[in-house]
């Protein structure tokens, strides 16, 4: 087995806050499709099963979040809200937090590809834990791992009531096409303090190329990263 791999389970059911009363579905869920073709003798099951259920959990759990919502909102908002964060990469910074790369049971070449920060394999385990933990337990304890899993990402969701993160898009876009990071600045502040307006402007390569307003510095920023993003894709 890989170096990196243990049967014991103890320190990643400590990270999910959850105990396996059947440690053959965690093994299950951390056991990638690649290392059961490479080692067929083992009858080990690999976690494309479970992934298939997490997906469904992980769904159920975070419409059933927004919808009993104190603000009540729309279908479209809980569509748009949802729709993000059953997305790849917010799976993949869940499961980067729980270092779940370390725990999975590779075959050698998806090993050697860098398959341990795979955002792929990484939120396909997720949802895979997810889906082993629904079925060793219930609905009700599997949503309560979610929420605590999440409980950076599904309130910044609602907060922002919509789904779209446009900082954490334009900074992948800047890597990618600058290899720089945008630079975020507060220019101005307007209004009494219990009303205040906040003006920012994003910069990429000492270059303006967004502003925006809201009611808090992050608001004005992902105001200023949406314009950003809108001017570098018509350019």
């Amino acid at each position: 087995m890989p170096a990196l791999f243990s049967e014991n389970t103890g320190p990643i059911e400590e990270s999910l806050g959850y105990l396996f009363n059947n440690r053959k579905l965690l093994l299950a869920a951390l056991t990638h499709k690649s290392y059961h073709h490479e080692n067929p003798g083992e009858n080990r099951e690999h976690n494309e099963r479970l992934e298939f259920l997490g997906d469904s959990v992980v769904g159920l759990v975070i419409a059933e979040k927004l919808f009993l919502n104190e603000e009540l909102f729309s279908e479209a908002d809980m569509s748009k809200m949802k729709s993000y964060l059953v997305k790849e990469a917010v799976l993949y910074q869940v499961a980067s937090k729980l270092s779940l790369g370390s725990y999975l049971l590779l075959g050698k070449g998806e090993e050697t590809s860098g398959g341990r920060q795979k955002k792929s394999v990484l939120s396909d385990a997720l949802e895979a834990i997810l889906g082993a933990i629904f079925l060793d337990s219930d609905y009700e304890t599997v949503r309560s791992v979610m929420v605590r899993l999440f409980s950076d990402e599904i309130p910044a969701v609602i907060m922002r009531k919509e789904g779209h993160d446009y900082k954490s898009e334009l900074q992948e876009k800047c890597q990618g096409l600058f290899g720089v990071l945008p630079e975020y600045r507060i220019v101005k502040l307007e209004g009494e303090e219990h009303r205040r307006v906040f003006t920012a402007e994003v910069r990429i390569n000492k270059q303006m190329y967004g502003s925006g307003t809201g009611k808090s510095k992050k608001e004005a920023q992902m105001a200023a990263a949406k314009e950003a993003l809108d001017r570098l894709l018509n350019e």
